[in-house]
């Protein structure tokens, strides 16, 4: 059952979208910058693991670690979805699309988990709940299309829209897998072992590439690198992690909703991205539909 949770907790929640916004900023400058951008999330995770453990030891005095096969599995499947996979379609999808574009692909996500929920048994679908689904399905598809949501029945949909539609499905799984983690888990253990896990997939697959010469790094680089490592991993997934537990997967990834307009606003100050008005439409259907989605479900259990 979900705990009981305080105004905290939803700020911290408001808090993890804002700097998760952040991470399509920072994705798109090592994105275009690097040629072969694994090493980045590599070190970010490694960084942010390396972070929470130090948190970890001023706090507790001791570094949690998991006790039993299970919490080693589901930590490693935190790390394969949420982490490894995500990574391989965040930054090779940003390299084909902008920052507020793929923010508002994946603002989608919450409606795949409230479809997750209902196939799992864990909500009922409602009139409502399959309305919702629908206007924001046909508000991704508009923003997929770049306006035109019958692009991708046409087969018009480019490389980058269908990678960062990978993050939606990965996000979705390191969701529910989340849920399960922090049954016996502290939000902080579970991300700090998905972390380091994911860091060393990252790394061998990194090396393997090849383009892992890290003097030739702007500062931009390396500024996006550390961003991501403490705000956009270390603070943002400890945060979210704990607000699945007070608050359960469905209601918390309601907050996803912000991620997009977070990461409009910046990319449109940062980055001087300019959306057009018929994928900004689309966006706000996708946020219409996700509202509808989540603020109408019923538990089973």
């Amino acid at each position: 059952m979900p705990q009981q949770a305080g105004s905290l907790t939803y700020l911290k929640l408001i808090g993890a979208m804002f700097m998760w916004g952040g991470t399509w900023i920072a994705g798109r400058i090592v994105a275009q910058e690097l040629t072969a951008p694994l090493a980045a999330p590599a070190i970010r995770f490694l960084l942010a693991g390396l972070a929470l453990a130090g948190f970890a030891l001023a706090t507790e005095g001791r570094i949690p670690r998991p006790q039993t096969g299970r919490e080693w599995g589901v930590v490693t499947g935190l790390a394969m979805t949420g982490i490894y996979i995500y990574a391989l379609c965040f930054f090779y999808g940003l390299k084909h699309i902008g920052a507020g574009h793929g923010a508002l692909v994946v603002a989608l996500n919450p409606v795949l988990v409230a479809l997750s929920a209902w196939f799992l048994g864990q909500e009922r679908m409602t009139p409502l709940k399959l309305a919702g689904i629908a206007i924001a399905s046909l508000g991704c598809l508009t923003v997929i299309g770049h306006g035109n949501p019958l692009a991708l029945l046409r087969g018009w949909v480019g490389i980058g829209e269908w990678l960062i539609l990978g993050c939606a499905l990965c996000w979705t799984a390191y969701t529910f897998i989340g849920r399960q983690a922090t049954k016996s888990l502290s939000p902080l253990a579970a991300t700090l072992y998905a972390s380091l896990i994911g860091a060393l997939l990252l790394g061998i697959t990194a090396l393997l590439q090849g383009g892992t010469d890290l003097s030739a790094w702007s500062w931009r680089v390396w500024a996006s690198v550390v961003f991501l490592a403490i705000g956009g991993t270390a603070l943002a997934f400890t945060w979210f992690a704990d607000g699945v537990r007070r608050i359960g997967a469905a209601k918390a990834s309601v907050f996803v909703n912000l991620v997009p307009v977070f990461a409009v606003l910046q990319a449109a100050v940062l980055l001087d991205e300019r959306l057009g008005l018929a994928v900004l439409g689309g966006g706000l259907l996708v946020i219409a539909g996700v509202w509808l989605t989540t603020n109408f479900s019923e538990r089973t259990a």
